[in-house]
C-alpha cells in the first residue's frame, strides 16, 4: 500500500528546516494554550490521540502497513498503567513505564504474527487480533469488565510534579507528545525511515538491494505500537479512566479517520486530523449519535475533495514538506 500523495517530496536539508519551523511553531501555540480561553481537558486528550495518530502514521504513512488493530496498544497500555496507579501504588513514572512495557510486548507478539502477510490479509489479522483482545479484557477481572477501571490517582511525577493541577498536568502531557513526535520525526528522516519508504514504494525492488523487509517492517510496527502506548499512558492522568472504549474496533477506525482526514504520509498530518475529530465529538457532542453520521459526512467529503488530507493539500500547493 503506498501514500495516496501524488508526489513524494524528498528528504532534503531544505524540507528538514521547514518542518523543524512548522515544529517550533507548533510547539509555540500549544505552550500558550493555558493562557488562553481553550479547554484544557480538549487540548490534552486532543494532544494524546495526536500522538496516538501520528504512531498509526509512522506504520502507514511511511511503511505502506494498514493497521486496523491499532486501538489494543492504546488500550492495553491505558489498562498496565491504571492497574499500575491504582491497585500497586506505583508513582505516575513507573506506571507510565508499565503501560509502555505492555504496549511494547503486546507489540512483538502481535507484529510477528501480522507482519509476515502484506496488504489486507496483514489488516486483517492486526484487526481479529485487536478484537481478541477487546473480549480477553471484557472477561478478565483486572479490567473489572463494562466498567474499566476508574478513579486512577494522578500522583506526583518524580515525587515533587503535582500532576492534580490542570495546568501542571497540560505541560507534562504537553512535553510527553512533542517528545513522542519528535522521536517519530526522527525516525523519519533517519536511514532507517529512508528504508522504510523504499518498502513502501516498491518492496521487490527493496529485497533485491539485499534489504531483510520482513524485520524492518517488523521493527517499524514495534516502535509505532510502543508509541501509541505511550499516549495510552498519558491518557490515563488525562481521563482517569481505563476504559473498553479505548480496545473496541471503533478506535481503531478513529485513528484511520484522524491520518485520512490530517494527511496521510505526512509530518503534522496526523496532528491537525487528531485535532478536527476530537474538536467535532467536543464542540457537537450535543447532536449525541449524530455526531457519527457529521464525522462520516466530513470524512467522504474529505476523500473527495482533499485527497491528500488538510496538511497534503497545503504541502502540495506550496510545494513544502509538512
Amino acid at each position: 500500500m503506498t501514500s495516496i500523495t501524488d508526489e513524494t517530496l524528498p528528504t532534503t536539508p531544505r524540507a528538514i528546516r521547514d518542518e523543524m519551523i512548522v515544529f517550533v511553531i507548533m510547539a509555540a501555540l500549544l505552550a500558550i494554550v493555558p493562557f488562553t480561553d481553550l479547554y484544557p481537558f480538549f487540548v490534552m486528550q486532543a494532544l494524546c490521540f495526536a500522538l496516538l495518530a501520528c504512531a498509526f502514521n509512522l506504520l502507514i504513512g511511511y511503511g505502506g502497513l494498514l493497521s486496523f488493530g491499532h486501538a489494543m496498544f492504546l488500550g492495553t497500555a491505558g489498562y498496565c498503567s491504571a492497574h499500575a496507579l491504582k491497585v500497586w501504588g506505583l508513582p505516575p513514572e513507573l506506571g507510565i513505564l508499565t503501560g509502555i512495557a505492555g504496549a511494547f510486548v503486546l507489540s512483538i507478539i502481535t507484529g510477528y504474527i501480522s507482519i509476515r502477510r502484506q496488504g489486507i490479509f496483514f489488516s486483517m489479522i492486526t484487526l481479529a487480533l485487536s478484537q481478541l483482545l477487546y473480549f480477553v479484557y471484557l472477561q478478565t477481572p483486572f479490567t473489572h469488565g463494562e466498567d474499566g477501571i476508574q478513579g486512577i490517582p494522578q500522583g506526583k511525577l518524580f515525587g515533587f510534579i503535582d500532576l492534580s493541577k490542570p495546568t501542571t498536568l497540560y505541560y507534562v502531557v504537553l512535553v510527553g507528545f512533542l517528545a513522542g513526535f519528535l522521536l517519530i520525526f526522527r525516525t523519519i528522516n533517519s536511514p532507517f525511515g529512508e528504508v522504510l519508504k523504499s518498502i513502501r514504494e516498491n518492496e521487490q525492488r527493496a529485497i533485491s538491494l539485499g534489504y531483510k523487509t520482513d524485520q524492518y517492517k517488523l521493527l517499524a510496527f514495534i516502535l509505532s505500537g510502543t508509541i501509541a502506548g505511550f499516549a495510552g499512558s498519558l491518557k490515563v492522568f488525562v481521563a482517569q479512566n481505563a476504559s473498553l472504549t479505548d480496545v473496541h474496533w471503533s478506535m481503531s477506525g478513529e485513528i484511520v479517520l484522524m491520518t485520512l482526514v490530517g494527511g496521510l504520509g505526512t509530518v503534522f498530518g496526523p496532528v491537525v486530523g487528531a485535532f478536527v475529530i476530537i474538536a467535532m465529538q467536543q464542540y457537537l457532542a450535543g447532536f449525541g449519535q449524530w455526531v457519527t453520521v457529521i464525522q462520516g459526512v466530513i470524512f467522504v467529503s474529505c476523500v473527495l475533495t482533499f485527497r491528500r488530507g488538510v496538511v497534503g493539500e497545503i504541502a502540495h500547493l506550496f510545494k513544502r514538506s509538512l
